[in-house]
C-alpha cells in the first residue's frame, strides 16, 4: 500500500511592525501599547542590526521595532531599503506603522515639554519639526498603517491602537466610522470615503442649524431626502461585501469616512446610520465625529457592536 503523501508544514511567519514617525507624534506610546498587546518591543535598534535580528528561526512573539531619526545610522534611504527587504522576505509579515501629526501640534507639544528637538538641538523646535517632516516624507508614503495623532487624546489613541493590533496579529476586524468636514480635509488613514454633500442640508433650516446629525429632528430631515435610503442601502451592501474579504486577508482594522460641508449634520447622521447597521450584523464598530469632538474639546469616541 503506497504511503500517504505528507503535507509539508507551513513555514512560521514572523510578524514585524516598524513603528516610526515624527518626534512627538506618539511613537513611544505606540510601542508601549504594542508591548501590552503581546509584542516584543525594541526601540532605536540600529538599522544595520535589524536584518540580523530577523535572521534565522523566528521568535515566538511578534516584534515591534521603533525607528526614528535618532536611530544610529538612520537615513530615509536606508530605512526605505530595509522596508523593501522586509516586503519581499517570505518568512516575514511586515507593516510600516507611521505616526503622523500636524506641524503646529508637534510644535505645541515640544513647547509644553520644553524639550529640544533632536533635529535642531541648537535651533528652534520649529526648524527641527520642519526638517524632520521633510526627511520622513518618503517613509510616510511607504506606510501600510497610518494614524494621525493630532486630535487624539491618549485614551483615544490607545483605543485606536487596540482596534488595529492584537497578540499574534489575530485581532478580529474592527470597523471605525468617521464623520468629517471637507473644509478641514479628509482624515488621514481612511480606507473608504463617501461624500454626503448631495443630500439636502439641514443647515439651511433655522430650527436645525444649531443641532447635529444625532438629533432626531436632523436625522428625520436628512432621511427625508429621496436619495438617502438607497445611499445607505448601497453603502452597507458594499461594506457587507468587502469587510469579510479584508478580514480574510488578515486586516485588523478598516476606517470608513463620511464627509459633508461642515461635518455637523449630514455626515454625522449617515455615519450613525451606517454604524448602527454594521453593528447589527455583529461587526465591532466605533464612531468618531471629528468636528463634533473638536467643538467639545476631544470628547471620547463612541463604540457599539460586538466586543465594543
Amino acid at each position: 500500500m503506497p504511503d500517504t503523501p505528507q503535507t509539508a508544514p507551513r513555514p512560521t511567519v514572523q510578524r514585524v511592525v516598524l513603528v516610526t514617525g515624527a518626534s512627538g507624534a506618539g511613537r513611544s506610546t505606540a510601542l508601549n501599547v504594542l508591548e501590552d498587546l503581546g509584542f516584543e518591543a525594541i526601540d532605536n535598534l540600529p538599522l544595520s542590526l535589524i536584518p540580523r535580528l530577523l535572521d534565522g528561526p523566528p521568535p515566538r512573539p511578534p516584534l515591534a521595532l521603533g525607528v526614528d531619526t535618532r536611530t544610529r545610522d538612520f537615513s530615509a534611504r536606508a530605512l526605505a531599503d530595509l522596508i523593501g527587504q522586509l516586503a519581499v522576505a517570505p518568512a516575514i509579515e511586515a507593516d510600516v506603522f507611521y505616526l503622523d501629526c500636524r506641524p503646529e501640534v508637534l510644535l505645541r507639544r515640544f513647547s509644553e515639554t520644553r524639550r529640544r528637538h533632536p533635529m535642531a538641538p541648537a535651533e528652534s523646535p520649529a526648524e527641527g519639526v520642519a526638517r524632520e517632516l521633510d526627511l520622513l516624507g518618503p517613509i510616510r508614503d511607504l506606510a501600510t498603517i497610518l494614524i494621525d495623532t493630532s486630535d487624539l487624546t491618549i485614551h483615544e489613541f490607545r483605543a485606536e491602537m487596540a482596534a488595529r493590533f492584537a497578540a499574534g496579529g489575530a485581532a478580529p476586524l474592527a470597523v471605525s466610522v468617521h464623520s468629517f468636514s471637507y473644509k478641514r480635509g479628509m482624515p488621514h488613514g481612511l480606507d473608504m470615503a463617501f461624500d454626503c454633500r448631495f443630500l439636502r442640508n439641514p443647515y439651511w433650516q433655522r430650527d436645525l442649524r444649531a443641532l447635529d446629525g444625532r438629533d432626531p429632528a436632523v436625522r428625520a430631515y436628512v432621511e427625508g431626502d429621496g436619495r438617502y435610503a438607497e445611499f445607505i442601502h448601497r453603502v452597507t451592501d458594499l461594506a457587507a461585501f468587502v469587510l469579510p474579504a479584508h478580514r480574510e486577508e488578515g486586516r485588523s482594522h478598516i476606517s470608513i469616512g463620511f464627509g459633508c460641508t461642515g461635518g455637523q449634520h449630514r455626515s454625522v447622521a449617515v455615519s450613525e446610520a451606517v454604524a448602527k447597521r454594521l453593528a447589527a450584523t455583529e461587526w465591532q464598530v466605533s464612531i468618531r465625529h471629528r468636528e463634533l469632538e473638536r467643538r467639545t474639546q476631544g470628547a471620547p469616541a463612541q463604540a457599539t457592536g460586538r466586543g465594543a
